[in-house]
């Protein structure tokens, strides 16, 4: 099978294409015939040895793909060959096969093999975030920075199928148009605008219950200062670079929670709520309640352009690599 190695940590221009033999499962373990890969921000890190796991060389990165089941291993019970799903993995996504336990595996319902690839890591992040921590209520208003990436684009739609009113924050009015397209009922343009006082207005002074923080830096503060009495902000990772030092008496002055939100963490502690989460998702998909949106599909050939496009931050919705 063709797989993509990092023998070396640094840059992605350094990974390189190789043939691996082929995959067994084993106790628990299906093996999936890979159609798909999903490219997030932490691959890059992962592959530049900055991100909080750090596989022994050399490895496959990739953490989240779409396939058909072609064996599955002993005490297999959930699964069976000829599966259409998508399964997460620490590492290894990026190649033609992979194995991952049968609970890491899920029927992909409705969608194609490009959208399900891009579905459980950004989807999985943001419903966990917005229904377990955040506790999002009917109604409630939800501020999402980074709008236009991956994650955003997810809160978004979610946030939307949950019936919240949501204010979009990006730095191009571009990136607005494509958030709004995709569910956002108001805009904010931090490049051009003051982001504190363009959403206390658009709030008539309120502020916003969620805030929805992908991005990290100066923004951070900035978003908090915006919050509603009681509000949530939700830790979801720092695309910025920069990990903010938040003011915490901001907090106590809006009696305000700040929510770390690590998806992949709580998967492995509760694999029966995560199951549960991605089968409410799979519904709300295919009840047309929202469409997960892939912008970029390149093949593995291709795989630098696709780590280009995540991280110079030119992402529109789901990076994917095709493994056909």
């Amino acid at each position: 099978m063709r797989a993509l190695i990092c023998n070396k940590f640094g840059s992605t221009i350094n990974l390189v294409i190789e043939d691996r033999e082929k995959l067994e499962p084993g106790y628990g373990e299906v093996l999936i015939d890979v159609r798909a890969a999903g490219v997030n921000f932490p691959d890059i890190l992962t592959i530049e040895g900055k991100y909080q796991f750090k596989p022994t060389l050399p490895f496959i990165p990739g953490g989240e793909v779409s396939g058909v089941i072609s064996k599955i291993g002993k005490g297999v019970t959930t699964r069976e060959v000829g599966d259409e799903v998508f399964a997460t993995m620490q590492i290894g996504g990026f190649a033609e096969q992979v194995v991952t336990s049968e609970h890491s595996a899920f029927l992909k319902g409705s969608m194609s093999f490009e959208q399900a690839a891009g579905f459980a890591i950004t989807y999985g992040t943001s419903y966990y975030a917005l229904k377990q921590r955040a506790e999002l209520k009917l109604g409630e208003s939800v501020l999402v920075l980074g709008a236009a990436g991956g994650v955003g684009i997810a809160c978004i739609q979610i946030a939307r199928a949950m019936g919240a009113k949501i204010i979009a924050a990006a730095s191009t009015e571009e990136k607005l148009d494509f958030a709004c397209e995709a569910g956002a009922d108001l805009r904010v343009n931090y490049s051009s605008e003051n982001l504190k006082e363009t959403v206390k207005e658009v709030t008539e002074g309120k502020g916003v219950d969620i805030i929805y923080d992908p991005v990290g830096g100066d923004l951070a503060e900035q978003a908090l200062r915006a919050v509603a009495w009681d509000g949530r902000f939700l830790v979801i990772g720092f695309a910025s670079g920069l990990i903010p030092r938040m003011p915490l008496n901001l907090a106590l002055l809006k009696g305000a929670s700040l929510v770390g939100v690590f998806w992949g963490s709580w998967a492995g502690r509760d694999p029966a709520a995560s199951k549960k989460n991605f089968t409410e998702l799979v519904e709300m998909v295919d009840q047309e309640k929202f469409s997960p949106l892939v912008t970029e599909v390149y093949p593995l050939d291709k795989f630098s352009d696709a780590f280009e496009c995540i991280s110079q931050r030119r992402a529109r919705g789901k990076v994917v690599l095709s493994m056909l």
